[in-house]
């Protein structure tokens, strides 16, 4: 007697891999996770290694699956895409869709299949899909390809107004002390040397991200400034995807993930929500309440034309507990 019909999901990432196995009726089989999604540095066989792993873990050999939804970071353009598709197939694992992990983001946080997803993370990326399944996106490939935002860069202008505050290039700003103070320095300068000779690694940047937007809060102009130019990038994003689907005129919801925007920083919240009103008031921005790998899950169940009940197994099964 056949096994039931089981499809995995794949949610990879920077900094973990979580896998899920379910059943075409929304049942979820198994989970687990793993370490972090990675083919630019590791390579693309050594990524799809962590895939297995987590797939291992699970109890479910890669023939059993009916369908591979996978959602990964580094899926950037459509060689890498078809390059990890390959990887996939000639371990045995059959049929598969491979996507930027933007769109896991999106479908977690949607009702239906399409509408817009922003994530702001360390970096800056957007995707839209429209109901006919076009698809508009971005290279992400941070300031190479016009991005400004996320942990990241906030940080990065925000080292460089404290750089020039000190030194005296620039105007009086508390981010002077939220540098020194977050990286225990006597002096912004010390850390940029400390940044220089490899002592403090220049991914950490982004931890000051939260203590820029809590100095905006509290008056400071400059940090200020960079709060509204963040607000104007994630904003700017979901319109283009809008205006490039024909969608900025049509009720569609507007999916808000990564660090940045999932923190409910409550200037930033109102910065977004004033922005879309003027540039896109038919958005309705939605931070999701699933995680992405459940995004990857529902978009395999809409790939075996699962019916709307096994949809809501699947999301009842991911959503968090409702607080008394």
């Amino acid at each position: 007697m056949a096994g039931p019909r089981l499809l995995l999901a794949v949610d990879g990432g920077n900094s973990k891999t979580d896998v899920a196995v379910v059943a075409a009726d929304g049942e979820v089989v198994a989970t687990a996770r793993t370490g972090p999604f990675e083919p630019q540095s590791a390579g693309v066989a050594a990524a799809v290694d962590v895939v297995a792993q987590a797939a291992d873990r699970c109890g479910v050999p890669a023939p059993a699956f009916e369908h591979v939804s996978a959602c990964l970071a580094g899926a950037d353009f459509p060689v890498e895409e078809e390059a990890l598709a390959a990887e996939f197939a000639a371990r045995g694992f059959g049929d598969v869709v491979v996507r930027n992990d933007t769109f896991a983001l999106l479908r977690a946080g949607t009702s239906a299949p399409w509408g817009v997803a922003v994530v702001c993370g360390a970096g800056i990326n957007a995707i839209g899909v429209s109901p006919t399944g076009q698809v508009a996106r971005f290279p992400s490939l941070g300031r190479l390809s016009g991005d400004w935002g996320g942990g990241q860069g906030v940080a990065e202008e925000a080292l460089w107004h404290a750089v020039r505050a000190e030194d005296g290039r620039g105007a009086p700003t508390a981010l002077v002390e939220l540098v020194t103070t977050h990286f225990g320095t006597a002096t912004v300068e010390e850390l940029v040397l400390d940044l220089h000779f490899g002592r403090v690694d220049e991914g950490r940047l982004h931890e000051l991200a939260p203590g820029v937007l809590a100095v905006a809060a509290a008056g400071d102009a400059l940090a200020r400034e960079l709060a509204g130019r963040q607000a104007e990038e994630v904003t700017v994003m979901a319109e283009v995807c809008l205006r490039r689907l024909g969608l900025l005129e049509t009720p569609v919801e507007v999916v808000l993930g990564g660090g940045m925007l999932t923190a409910g920083d409550p200037l930033l919240t109102s910065l977004l929500e004033s922005a879309f009103a003027a540039r896109a008031a038919q958005a309705k921005l939605v931070v999701p309440d699933l995680p992405p790998v459940a995004g990857a899950a529902l978009l395999g169940l809409d790939h075996l034309g699962a019916p709307e009940a096994a949809l809501a197994r699947l999301r009842a099964r991911f959503e968090p507990p409702v607080r008394r």
